[in-house]
């Protein structure tokens, strides 16, 4: 298969409408546009009877005292774990694109509450979820798509993989508000064929 998109380039930087955090004229980062990108995809192996998605940065730092200081950087070289940035399953074998926008069109404080948006399929949880956990302004179950916001004094520069999953189930059965762990199990043996996308993003003034 092969998976595109018109919002940018494979590993091109992903433009700030589609991030959850931007630079702003006297901070470091405020809110952005969030946005999810448009997506399309072809060479669909036969036998396909639904797809599932995911979007996840592979590059986030795992000492979280570093991030988000004005008196240091977060080396590059620190060891990283993985973010989850969007869950998306059983979209019908029949649909070959996702409109931009049409998952995720602004931050939603204490996360967006549509499992089963109108656009179609089941969303999963994204770890947003445990990032705001302790902010009483923020916390909750965050759903579906929410974009880039890389610390602001990373001096890595973040990657984010979309990844599309060819499968040959129509409907996998999935708990409510599943993660990364569900959908990977679920999806065993089922995968007939799968692409990739990758963009970029940061909020360093030092990569831009």
């Amino acid at each position: 298969m092969q998976l595109t998109s018109n919002s940018f380039a494979d590993g091109a930087a992903i433009p700030a409408e589609f991030a959850f955090g931007q630079p702003g004229p006297d901070s470091p980062c405020i809110l952005a546009g969030n946005r999810n990108p448009h997506l399309a995809w072809s060479q669909v192996p036969e036998g396909a009877r639904s797809f599932a998605l995911t979007c996840l940065d592979p590059d986030v730092p795992t000492v979280p005292d570093t991030v988000n200081r004005a008196d240091c950087v977060v080396p590059a070289d620190q060891p990283r774990g993985q973010f989850v940035h969007w869950l998306l399953a059983n979209l019908p074998a029949s649909q070959r694109s996702i409109e931009a926008g049409a998952f995720s069109a602004g931050v939603t404080a204490r996360g967006k509450r549509d499992a089963a948006p109108a656009a179609g399929g089941l969303q999963g949880i994204n770890d947003y979820t445990g990032w705001f956990a302790a902010d009483a302004d923020m916390a909750g179950d965050y759903l579906g798509y929410d974009g880039p916001c890389p610390p602001w004094n990373d001096e890595r520069l973040h990657h984010y993989h979309f990844r599309l999953f060819a499968l040959d189930v129509e409907t996998l059965e999935l708990p409510v508000n599943y993660t990364l762990a569900d959908l990977n199990a679920a999806m065993e043996g089922h995968v007939l064929a799968e692409a990739e996308l990758v963009g970029t993003y940061t909020l360093n003034p030092a990569l831009r």
